[in-house]
């Protein structure tokens, strides 16, 4: 997703260090609420065997990384993602390899450091696979794989939040597109690889410390993003229905 890689502006031409602020900091300090769509980018790199595919893993910007990591998590689906990356569906369904397709499904970027710890990782575990079943180097896919990346179109709702309260009652209300760009893709633009939602709850000092690491601790990754969104709201509903009483 090229909204990784610094330097890459949204549709109004906002660098994602102005797109971090804006949605922190919005109007006098209230939260912005942002919604976003993603445009798919070929970059006319494609694979057809597993040693292909490692090649061109090691050199690949990491947005695209990114993209076949979480790009899958806007794509409008009628049935539960078998696979959460495109590179174990890929393998499971292209090189038939079961194995190595299961070890790359529970792999979490959001485990990662950095996308370049996840790209080592994948290629690491690809290495190990080959050296198991020396068949699978050589071995063409049914069908070849290709690498996408992907731009990320940010849009301004309008609305804003005074009160960290507020984020009980709306959250529900959120798409899920809003969803990822303040809870997933915010972690790319803050410079801890927070959410959105604790960046701006840093504002109020330490009131909110144990929000935030209860934020901490929910995985954005091995669900659906309505799922995501009910987590989120049954959190923040919780957490200030329990400090009124």
């Amino acid at each position: 997703m090229n909204t990784v890689t610094e330097g890459t502006r949204d549709s109004r031409g906002q660098t994602p260090e102005a797109q971090r602020k804006e949605a922190v900091n919005g109007d006098r300090g209230l939260f912005s609420i942002k919604d976003c769509a993603l445009v798919a980018l070929a970059t006319g790199k494609k694979a057809r065997m597993l040693q292909e595919l490692r090649s061109q893993l090691a050199e690949i910007d990491v947005a695209s990384i990114y993209h076949h990591f979480w790009g899958g998590l806007l794509q409008p689906r009628f049935e539960e993602r078998e696979y959460n990356n495109d590179f174990a569906s890929w393998v499971r369904h292209g090189i038939h390899d079961p194995v190595l397709a299961e070890r790359l499904a529970a792999l979490a970027p959001a485990d990662f450091t950095d996308l370049e710890s996840l790209r080592r990782e994948i290629i690491e575990l690809i290495d190990t696979r080959m050296d198991e079943m020396e068949y699978l180097i050589w071995a063409r896919a049914t069908g070849q794989f290709e690498f996408i990346c992907s731009q990320i179109v940010v849009f301004d709702t309008g609305r804003r939040l005074e009160k960290p309260a507020e984020l009980a009652a709306v959250m529900t209300d959120l798409t899920t597109s809003s969803i990822f760009y303040h809870f997933i893709d915010a972690r790319r633009r803050t410079s801890d690889g927070r959410d959105d939602f604790s960046d701006w709850l840093t504002g109020f000092g330490d009131e909110f410390v144990t929000l935030q690491k209860q934020l901490a601790g929910v995985d954005p990754y091995f669900s659906s993003l309505s799922e995501l969104r009910d987590e989120l709201a049954l959190l923040f509903t919780a957490y200030f229905q329990a400090s009124r009483s």
